[in-house]
């Protein structure tokens, strides 16, 4: 089964003194480069995907802005795809269902931010396409949300997402997890 490493959103934003910051967005983002590390040495596909906001009002990833660029941690190569969204969802109005179509890709190793928006979305329309979804959860991040004046921490986000993704949607893994899986690759 082809697999693919794909890397929803480390975007510059997300991080300390970007317009978005999530809570341990530089954590997550050194186990993915670990993953991603992992995935170049064994020539396995890699997709970056970045979010472009274009919708009037957007406060961060406008295109343009250093905010928006890719995270140093994960860099894309010259030969790794690059996927432009302007939805949460990685499939929706893109090539990427094309090029992994292309690729022969069954197998969707996912990692990113963030856990309740664009992970999620990506990961349930992927499933929905056909893929199989493995998801590296300590290499994905989010933040805290406000739900009628009550604060909601961002690990409680968090897992209650993963949570939710396991039962149907994806295999939930930790990064050490999915390197011991493609060990052998």
């Amino acid at each position: 089964m082809k697999t693919a490493f794909v890397i929803i959103d480390v975007q510059n934003d997300y991080f300390a003194n970007g317009k978005n910051e999530l809570v341990n967005s530089l954590q997550a983002s050194l186990k993915a480069k670990d993953l991603l590390e992992h995935f170049r040495q064994r020539n396995l596909h890699v997709v970056h995907i970045r979010h472009l906001s274009v919708r009037p009002g957007s406060t961060y990833f406008i295109p343009g802005t250093e905010g928006a660029e890719i995270h140093a941690n994960v860099q894309p190569l010259q030969n790794e795809k690059i996927v432009t969204k302007n939805y949460p969802n990685g499939f929706r109005e893109t090539d990427l269902h094309d090029y992994l179509q292309e690729q022969q890709i069954e197998h969707l190793v996912i990692s990113g931010m963030m856990s309740h928006m664009c992970v999620d979305s990506t990961a349930r329309a992927g499933k929905d396409l056909g893929y199989r979804i493995t998801i590296a959860e300590d290499s994905c991040a989010t933040k805290d949300l406000i739900l009628q004046e009550q604060k909601i921490p961002a690990q409680e986000i968090h897992r209650a997402f993963v949570a939710g993704l396991s039962n149907y949607y994806a295999e939930i893994k930790t990064s050490p997890q999915v390197i011991e899986q493609f060990k052998e690759f």
